[in-house]
């Protein structure tokens, strides 16, 4: 035989119809065990791999593939185990359906509208971001894709897998206020796309994008009123560790008997810096974190952060996802964080 073998020559190898070996392909029960059996061994012995997966999914009127909008640069990303876990979770679910997934960043963070315009998606979910008004979100809304937000953006006809990200700040903030602290400072993840770093005025306070950023900030304050922001271009260990040497080399007098940080990584490079400036964690300065993220690093360092279900989070959203491609419409989730004191807080010092 010459040429590429096709559906049609794998069927008359094995005796059967073309319309037979497509849905032996598929794995239609239709299709009794041994001929379905005998199609594949024909296939084999022709070096037939399986019908065009593209042209499958045009007369299916699916893709197979869930798109994952993911709000910083994949460098960042898979540097930060919380990114990492929650996309663990959203393939461990896609791929019992048999869907893939796809990773939709760009050179700064963001899929480009070229991107968004021509990739065939069944769903979309947006894992790493939440921003409110994300022009990816129209795009894909405009196209018909269905869509799930892990911590935002909250939008009509969007299913939301959120997190009780001001309430578990408010605890840690309770649990630091009961030690006896009160001048407290944040370092924040980026307010918005822009990679800006340094203290938060209030004219760009009043303009936090991301709803966790934003969720978190008002959780300290709901404990001790204003309190000093200073914004990190990136969820990074580095960005912590410039933040914190910024905030920790002053004189004592100055200097925050606390620092909560808004995630693990940051609260990391905090650890860090403070380590360089020769203070002592925590009865120079104590450290909070937020994620309940496995940074082995920390040796037997124990940070005090709120734990989040970070993997359930993945889960949940791409159960959602399924079941807006399967035309089902999920309900909005809440999950529940909790705090978890370890060896980074204690008074202030006196």
């Amino acid at each position: 035989m010459t040429g590429r073998p096709t559906l049609a020559t794998v069927a008359a190898r094995a005796g059967v119809s073309p319309s037979t070996a497509s849905l032996a392909f598929s794995d239609s029960p239709r299709v009794a065990p041994p001929t379905r059996a005998r199609v594949l061994a024909a296939a084999a012995e022709l070096g037939y791999a399986g019908p065009d997966p593209i042209a499958a999914s045009l007369r299916r009127g699916r893709s197979g593939v869930i798109g994952a909008v993911v709000g910083e640069r994949l460098l960042y990303a898979f540097r930060d185990p919380v990114a990492v876990q929650l996309l663990d979770g959203i393939t461990e679910v896609l791929g019992s359906h048999d869907v893939g997934l796809l990773l939709l960043a760009g050179d700064t963070g963001r899929p480009s509208p070229a991107q968004i315009a021509r990739i065939p998606l069944d769903a979309a979910i947006f894992a790493t971001c939440g921003l409110e008004d994300d022009p990816a979100l129209e795009l894909l809304r405009a196209r018909g894709v269905p869509v799930v937000a892990v911590e935002g953006p909250v939008v009509d006809g969007v299913v939301l897998v959120d997190i009780d990200d001001r309430g578990g700040t408010a605890v840690l903030s309770r649990h630091l206020h009961g030690q006896g602290h009160r001048r407290v400072e944040v370092v924040a993840m980026p307010l918005r796309l822009d990679g800006r770093r340094g203290p938060v005025d209030a004219a760009r306070r009043a303009r936090v994008h991301y709803r966790d950023v934003r969720h978190r900030i008002e959780g300290v304050e709901d404990v001790f009123g204003p309190v000093p922001v200073y914004e990190t271009a990136s969820n990074a260990v580095d960005e912590g560790a410039h933040a914190g040497r910024l905030l920790l080399d002053v004189p004592a007098h100055r200097r925050p008997t606390a620092v909560v940080a808004q995630s693990d990584v940051l609260a990391a490079g905090v650890l860090r810096a403070a380590a360089d400036l020769g203070l002592r964690v925590p009865e120079d300065v104590s450290v909070a974190g937020f994620d309940g993220a496995d940074l082995p690093w920390l040796g037997e360092v124990r940070l005090t952060t709120v734990v989040q279900p970070t993997d359930e989070k993945g889960r949940l959203a791409a159960r959602a996802a399924m079941e807006l491609v399967e035309g089902r419409t999920p309900d909005d989730v809440v999950l529940p964080v909790a705090l978890r004191i370890g060896t980074t807080t204690g008074p202030p010092p006196a």
